[in-house]
């Protein structure tokens, strides 16, 4: 079998920034404010402060504002939500996220619906996702919507194909299985949501010719479960106990890549896969927020 194709989110994803950069300056000459995107921080944890941290470069590279708001791990769920209606209601901020996960005292629920569904870059509110099932305009799920890109880079056809989501979550399998069903480029395929209650797992993944595993185990899926010729989008990003690390540990997926590379069409690594291209699509959004915004004031 040939050689894989490694499908580079890293890549993919700087040039998305390039471009944003490029149309940025070019939507900017009018004298207008660039793209503006806001965070909300709750508390210290690490891997959200450098997830954020990752976000915030990325608007720079794309010549797009940011702002960061920093909020204690003892903030009440008032105090949060006091700070969601000001962003809500400031004109100088096209989209911002509530970064996840968030204290355990605070209800994430209302958190998501708090947030006005024109600025819900991370494409989570009900509105957004009830648009997406309609095939309308709005902002995807930043996930989502990062892997459609990447299959486009590629040109990686999903029509008339057999796809296999691992994993149900609100935030990537399940909007991941509506997308590739819509009749759309980047669809019109036969999806089978799959999860932790499915009895015959390894008997779907063996008849997918794409196969998205999300479901945040380490190597769950193995090369026996999986046809010659697949195609493998690797969503998750666990760590892995490593000595020989500086850090003592490495992040790995849920699927085996060494095990799976000499078998797939195509696949994604971790990480460098998936993660850059949720932060890309998650810009995309931004300046689309933006770009409504600008015709709005014209």
């Amino acid at each position: 079998m040939a050689e894989p194709i490694i499908l580079d989110g890293k890549f993919v994803s700087m040039k998305i920034k390039e471009n944003l950069k490029e149309e940025i300056k070019n939507i900017g000459a009018t004298n207008t404010r660039p793209p503006h995107l806001a965070a909300i921080l709750v508390g210290d944890n690490p891997a959200s402060r450098s997830y954020v941290r990752n976000k915030i470069h990325s608007c720079e590279q794309s010549g797009i504002t940011s702002t960061l708001v920093q909020l204690d791990a003892t903030c009440t769920q008032h105090e949060l939500m006091d700070t969601i209606d000001r962003l809500n209601n400031d004109s100088e901020i096209d989209g911002f996220i509530v970064q996840l996960p968030l204290p355990d005292h605070i209800d994430e629920h209302q958190v998501t619906m708090a947030i006005t569904p024109h600025k819900d870059v991370d494409g989570f509110h009900p509105v957004n996702l009830g648009k997406m099932m309609l095939s309308l305009p709005c902002y995807l799920p930043a996930t989502p919507y990062g892997i459609l890109a990447l299959l486009e880079h590629y040109n990686l056809s999903t029509s008339g194909k057999h796809v296999v989501v691992v994993g149900r979550s609100a935030i990537v399998g399940t909007p991941m299985s509506i997308l590739l069903s819509r009749r759309a480029k980047y669809g019109n395929a036969t999806v089978t949501l799959t999860h932790s209650r499915t009895q015959n797992l390894n008997e779907l993944t063996l008849q997918a010719d794409i196969i998205i595993a999300a479901i945040g185990r380490v190597g769950f899926i193995s090369p026996d479960m999986v046809k010659d010729g697949a195609i493998i989008i690797d969503v998750g990003i666990n760590k892995l106990d490593d000595p020989s690390r500086k850090r003592g540990y490495r992040l790995v997926g849920d699927v085996d890549y060494e095990g799976l590379k000499a078998k797939c069409k195509a696949i994604t690594p971790v990480p460098g896969g998936v993660g850059p291209m949720t932060v890309a699509a998650l810009l995309m959004n931004t300046v689309e927020s933006w770009k409504q915004h600008h015709i709005k004031l014209k």
